[in-house]
């Protein structure tokens, strides 16, 4: 039954490009919508010192510019992916993807330009004054700021959603032909999103471990691996109860090569280890800078390695 080679299945459509990919685009969706949240919670009188939304501005859309530029050099004629920039088909859930990433680097580039007007405003009065009517429209922008980060709000979320979608499009693979998976890689993708600013503020921020922004990543962070353990059982529930080929996916990606990288690096070191450490830890340790940044990384290992597993173990069946 699990007589193959690890990364060489025989019906291989997608590799491991496309999981560092999902994994990117997980970590965008995550540091947006917990960007926008942190923001419209604490009502922040200079958003551009906050350094969860300067780690956000580089993250967000930093993710998503690098998991494209891996997608296009992963292609057999790199070239032809402008011609997906620009010729939308509407039956191509990749082509709908294309369209939507364009309106949230849009979207998150104005919200971060308005966000950061000041220092705009400063960088062209120096280099290039005739650009100053960009600070006017920036200022008018201003002023529709809740609409904007509303949208924002919604785009980050269906981008989170979009990556579990992409995979389900493979429907004749029953691992991946899931609805539950656009809810896990969401949920993930979050988790992802808090791992990821709390190694960023914490390194490049130098930020207190008793900072205000910590304690509302840590606020969101046990729910969230909570929500994502639930899920993850739903999703192998489901799946193995769903009888022929949904079994038979569920049982040859639980055993084997990829069974142990779901059991030992998804479940243990990415899920139970982080979580039950919380739990037990005594004040002090909490409150370690080493100790956070430690956990935060083993979350993140275990969601790429999450992102590996449902791309290649959910390619090793096909429904007969």
């Amino acid at each position: 039954m699990n007589d193959y080679v690890p990364f060489q299945t025989p019906n291989l459509v997608w590799d491991y490009t496309i999981a560092i990919y999902l994994f990117l685009l997980g970590i965008a969706s995550g540091t947006t919508i917990l960007a926008v949240l942190y923001k419209r919670s604490r009502k922040l009188e200079k958003p551009s010192e906050n350094w969860l939304i300067r780690s956000t501005a580089v993250l967000a859309p930093g993710s998503v510019t690098l998991g494209l530029l891996i997608l296009i050099f992963h292609l057999t004629k790199p070239w032809t992916f402008w011609y997906l920039m620009f010729n939308y088909q509407f039956n191509s859930i990749m082509s709908m993807g294309v369209m939507m990433f364009q309106v949230y680097m849009a979207v998150i580039f104005l919200w971060l330009a308005i966000i950061f007007k000041d220092l705009i405003a400063c960088l062209i009065n120096r280099f290039v004054p005739k650009l100053g009517f960009v600070v006017k429209w920036l200022g008018i922008a201003e002023k529709f700021i809740n609409p904007i980060e509303l949208f924002l709000l919604f785009l980050a979320v269906v981008l989170g959603a979009y990556t579990g979608f992409l995979l389900s499009a493979l429907v004749s693979y029953p691992m991946l032909n899931n609805p539950v998976l656009p809810i896990l890689f969401l949920v993930s993708g979050a988790s992802s999103g808090v791992a990821a600013l709390l190694i960023a503020i914490l390194t490049v921020g130098k930020l207190s471990t008793h900072s205000d922004e910590v304690h509302f990543l840590h606020k969101i962070e046990t729910p969230t691996v909570l929500v994502e353990m639930v899920v993850l059982f739903c999703f192998f529930v489901g799946l193995y109860y769903g009888g022929g080929a949904k079994t038979l996916s569920a049982v040859n990606a639980l055993t084997g090569f990829w069974g142990t990288i779901f059991w030992v690096c998804i479940v243990g070191i990415g899920l139970i280890f982080p979580f039950l450490t919380n739990q037990l830890a005594n004040d002090k340790l909490k409150h370690s800078k080493g100790f956070i940044i430690a956990l935060a990384s083993c979350g993140l290992f275990g969601i790429l390695c999450l992102r590996l597993f449902i791309l290649y173990a959910g390619q090793m069946t096909i429904a007969g």
